[in-house]
């Protein structure tokens, strides 16, 4: 894994400054095959280089015709969304399944940690291949500025990244439609934690109870 790591320094370092980063803590969305969420089958080079196109190709549509914003208000002022058409083809299908009477009984959970130094918590989801789930037609690319990964990063007692890219992509969600979906309740708690893995963002009991209400009737494939 370390050496992978290197290589893909290098290989930034090679192309120069880019825009947006793949973080990290975005690895394992293409290198882990029990993941929980949505599972990417691409190079991480290329993906990251297919990003930074589209985000230059929307950054100058906007600048010649005034088009709506190009990274779009996430929860908290270092969070921004940006939303790209889904490149990679029909196997990446909807992260979110509609959870329904002929269904439900398929639901398990587990406890479940992004990385080694968090808390592990409880997820609820659906066995991947038990239950259909549509071709996802967008990204939801969650970004994060330096200033916040550097943060997060001192705060979890790891070293900063050596990276000058204002932004970092540390996670991709595939969905239908191409605005933010709630997150997960558990995720709106853990984010108050920075300490174990959260961003350090109060807890927002208005949101909270948007989370829920999509999530009692929404599930993840792992």
């Amino acid at each position: 894994m370390r050496g992978g790591l290197r290589r893909f320094a290098a290989y930034r370092k090679i192309r120069g400054m880019v825009e947006i980063e793949l973080d990290e803590f975005a690895f394992r969305q293409f290198d882990d095959p029990t993941y929980a969420g949505t599972r990417i089958s691409y190079d991480k080079k290329a993906f990251e280089e297919k990003v930074n196109d589209y985000y230059r190709e929307r950054v100058n549509v906007q600048q010649e015709f005034q088009d709506r914003p190009v990274l779009v208000d996430g929860y908290a002022p270092f969070c921004k969304h940006l939303f790209m058409p889904n490149f990679v083809g029909d196997s990446i299908t909807c992260g979110a399944i509609k959870i329904t009477k002929d269904n439900e009984h398929l639901l398990r959970t587990r406890y479940e940690s992004r990385s080694e130094k968090e808390l592990p918590v409880l997820v609820r989801y659906f066995p991947k291949g038990s239950v259909s789930s549509p071709p996802a037609s967008y990204f939801d690319l969650i970004l994060y500025s330096r200033e916040q990964i550097n943060k997060e990063s001192v705060a979890m007692g790891k070293d900063k990244p050596k990276s000058d890219a204002p932004w970092g992509l540390i996670s991709i969600k595939a969905q239908e439609v191409p605005f933010e979906l709630p997150m997960s309740p558990i995720t709106v708690m853990r984010n108050e934690l920075i300490s174990q893995g959260g961003s350090g963002v109060p807890i927002s009991r208005e949101d909270y109870m948007k989370s829920v209400e999509y999530w009692k009737d929404h599930a993840i494939t792992a």
